[in-house]
Parts: structure tokens; C-alpha cells; sequence
């Protein structure tokens, strides 16, 4: 059998291409506002966590900020390398690894943000804290991702559908799961945007390779589903329906605790 990490890498390293190419992920208004964010900011160190095909990555990119894209599929970073050269950005380098196990120093970045990739993590908390160790006191994390309803019965459908359409989805979490989990792991002055989402059947399946049997799976769940839950996700008879996805975000204590001011101190030492 597969280790979760060696399956999202291979899932999400076959759909490269259609990532990079996919108006769900290459399209927004939080992408406008990542661009905003770090509009003039030459001297911003961004991280972006997860990066798959790079859209976070070259909206901060393009607003001046100095990012590097972190992802556990080889094939994604290629994908970046390639589009990052075509669009001209120098300031935008790239990184393999997990997200839970970060190949950077500590104090390294101004800002971390993940796009799309949370659902896909082994170990949100651990991730967090890399985040929380990797960041300056002060700095800020946005996580930018689809989350779950916090009724029980619309969360358990939405998961059964993700992971019927790819076998590396681990879960999508509830806002207040998100506020929880990042308190834990230190971050404060917390705030959280929603919006939805059309996930059009068609090409959601296609973008993962998912097979014919499991596709028409998740069009039975839906067709059994009762009707709130069809009410709530608006599914459509083509199986097309909507999710959720929230911008949230936290912001690392000025001195981040004890392990800040050991880092802080560090920092100075010749």
C-alpha cells in the first residue's frame, strides 16, 4: 500500500498541467488580494506552502514580494520553474518537501500562505507549527482553502465526495476546527472570510484522473443525498455543485513566545 504523502505527490504530480491550467485554481479575488498584499514590498520573504501549480505564488510574485514555492510533488515545482521563467519572475524560487517538515531556518519569512493544499496535509497541527517556527515574531499566515460546513451531516457528505474523487484527500476542515488549531499553535488576532466555490463536475473528475466508477459514486451520493444537503451544496443533475472556501487568517505573536525571542536573539549573534 501507498504512504499518504507518496500518494498525494504522485495524485497531484500526474495533474500538474491541469492545475496550472484550471480557471477554479488560476482565477479569484483572493488572488487580487494576495497581489495587493504585497504590492511594493521588495523586501517581503513569502512562503507559499503547498504551492501545486503556483497561482498564490505568482500573484505575491508579481506584487514584489520575494517567494519561494514549497511543494511535495517534483512535477508541480517544474510546472512552476517553467511558468515563473515565461512570466518573467525573478523573484520566485522553489523548494521540495512536506509541509510538515520544513527545510528552513527558523525566523526565515515575512508571510506563509497555503492555497488549496491544507485538505491534502498528514498533519495539520505539526504543519502549524513548522509555520509558527519558520515565521518572524509578527508575521502573518493565511490559509486559503476549502472548508467544511459545521453541520455534521453536510461535513460527512462533502468528505465522502472529495475522497471518492481523489484518494489523497484527508479532510476539509471546519472553520472552527481552523480557529482551534491555529490558536494552538500560537497565532492570534484571528479573522476568516468566506465565498463559494462551483466545482463543475466534468472537470473536477478530470482534473484527478478520477476513474468511471468512482466518478459515477459520487453522483450517487449526491442523487441519495437528502434535501437540505442538496439545498445547501446547490447540486446540480449533472452532479456540478457548490463548496466553501474561507480566507483565514493569523498573525504570530510580535516576539512569538520563548521560542521567538530564542530565534530573535540568534538572529543578532555574529
Amino acid at each position: 500500500m501507498i504512504e499518504q504523502r507518496t500518494l498525494t505527490a504522485h495524485q497531484f504530480g500526474a495533474a500538474a498541467a491541469a492545475y496550472l491550467a484550471s480557471p477554479a485554481h488560476a482565477r479569484g479575488t483572493d488572488l487580487g488580494r494576495l497581489a495587493a498584499l504585497a504590492h511594493g514590498s521588495q523586501g517581503l520573504a513569502a512562503l507559499d506552502l503547498g504551492c501545486g501549480a503556483g497561482h498564490a505564488a505568482y500573484a505575491l510574485a508579481e506584487g514584489g514580494a520575494q517567494v519561494t514555492a514549497y511543494d511535495l510533488a517534483p512535477e508541480m515545482l517544474a510546472v512552476v520553474e517553467a511558468e515563473a521563467t515565461r512570466r518573467g519572475l525573478c523573484n520566485l524560487r522553489t523548494r521540495h518537501g512536506p509541509a510538515e517538515r520544513l527545510s528552513f531556518p527558523d525566523i526565515s519569512f515575512d508571510l506563509v500562505v497555503s492555497r488549496y493544499s491544507a485538505h491534502h496535509w498528514s498533519d495539520v497541527p505539526a504543519a502549524l507549527a513548522e509555520v509558527a517556527r519558520v515565521l518572524k515574531p509578527g508575521g502573518t499566515l493565511i490559509v486559503i482553502d476549502v472548508v467544511a460546513p459545521e453541520t455534521p451531516l453536510f461535513d460527512t457528505l462533502l468528505q465522502t465526495v472529495e475522497i471518492l474523487r481523489d484518494p489523497s484527500h484527508v479532510r476539509d476542515y471546519r472553520v472552527s476546527e481552523w480557529t482551534a488549531m491555529l490558536r494552538a499553535a500560537g497565532f492570534g488576532s484571528f479573522q476568516a472570510d468566506s465565498w463559494t466555490l462551483p466545482a463543475e463536475f466534468a472537470s473536477w473528475v478530470a482534473r484527478m484522473h478520477t476513474p468511471a466508477l468512482r466518478a459515477e459514486a459520487v453522483r450517487s451520493v449526491w442523487d441519495q443525498a437528502p434535501a437540505e444537503a442538496r439545498a445547501h451544496f446547490q447540486v446540480r443533475s449533472d452532479g456540478s455543485f457548490l463548496m466553501d472556501v474561507a480566507w483565514m487568517q493569523g498573525r504570530k505573536a510580535p516576539w512569538g513566545g520563548v521560542a521567538g525571542w530564542v530565534g530573535l536573539i540568534a538572529s543578532f549573534a555574529p
